[in-house]
């Protein structure tokens, strides 16, 4: 049915969100076209040999996403985070939401984060402890794609990836689990909420195929929480290599080499949290993919005692 209404144009498919929604739809059957701007790069050439249309195509060059959109069913729906000040993020999910609305589409698939829209709630969030930009231009995206007009909206809320802790990721997320330590300033028990970018995927490829069901929809994504220690024992069992959990305070972890707005945001974590309704999720009927199970398909990035290839 989907594959009649014609393709789904895909963004972000060379990154952990897009490419897991580009595979899920494709091995549906469904037509796929890969918004990219280098259409040769190894990562847009892989997805063409798996079936996917590349279309070049620009954030910054709306003309350039209409036509990419043009005789779209469906698009998904990523941007990076605004790095500097650019306002970036916002530009670029409007950019792309208007060119859909031009184009014809009818259904419009958004990820954004959990919690976002609850942001005004956080402790301290007057004094802008929490880096207020990120959130509230999540916040602001959401809102545009509400606001469009398309026939069918979704809105996918991760928590945080599994996908992180994976090479070359965890180079800059977790750079001490090369040495056997998980070092954050998490809490002892803290529990991170966590979703695998495959069951983003699957959502996504859900939502577009039951629009009846899906549109309109607002999900938290998240499959299950662990400590680090918990997470630490899951990834020994999986390399079979000797890994502890690291707790220390946000100043030692920045002394330790973790970008400041990553140790922010396990300040947060320890404050508030991803609070996704694990339980009414499940209700949808999708596979969630376990952490263990995460870790077994993904054992050869998980790079403990060596240092990674991260050339490619």
């Amino acid at each position: 049915m989907l594959r009649e209404n014609g393709p789904v144009l895909v963004t972000g498919a060379t990154g952990a969100q897009g490419g897991a929604v580009a595979r899920s739809l494709l091995a549906s059957g469904t037509l796929v076209r890969v918004l990219t701007r280098n259409t040769s790069s190894p990562a847009a050439l892989e997805l063409a040999k798996l079936g996917a249309q590349l279309a070049q195509g620009d954030w910054d060059d709306p003309a350039s996403l209409e036509a990419a959109a043009q005789g779209a069913y469906g698009v998904f729906s990523v941007q990076r985070p605004d790095a500097d000040n650019s306002d970036s993020e916002r530009r670029h999910g409007r950019n792309l939401i208007e060119a859909a609305r031009s184009a014809g589409v009818r259904h419009f698939v958004h990820t954004s984060v959990c919690e976002a829209g609850r942001h005004t709630a956080f402790p301290r969030w007057e004094s802008g402890y929490w880096y207020q930009k990120y959130w509230t231009d999540k916040w602001d995206i959401e809102e545009y794609v509400r606001a469009a007009g398309f026939e069918y909206w979704t809105i996918l809320k991760p928590a945080f990836l599994m996908d992180n802790f994976a090479e070359p990721k965890a180079a800059r997320m977790f750079p001490h689990l090369r040495s056997g330590a998980i070092l954050t300033a998490l809490a002892p028990d803290c529990r991170l909420q966590m979703i695998a970018a495959e069951d983003v995927g699957a959502f996504a490829c859900a939502a577009l195929m039951d629009p009846a069901r899906f549109g309109g929809h607002d999900i938290d994504l998240a499959a299950e929480a662990w400590t680090m220690a918990e997470a630490a024992g899951f990834i020994s069992d999986t390399v079979h290599k000797a890994v502890v959990a690291q707790h220390v305070t946000p100043k030692e972890a920045r002394t330790a080499g973790l970008f400041p707005g990553w140790v922010r945001t396990q300040e947060w974590i320890n404050e508030v949290g991803y609070r996704a309704d694990i339980a009414a999720l499940r209700a949808y009927g999708i596979q969630l993919t376990s952490f263990p199970n995460w870790l077994n398909r993904h054992s050869s990035a998980i790079v403990v005692g060596a240092v990674a290839d991260t050339s490619s």
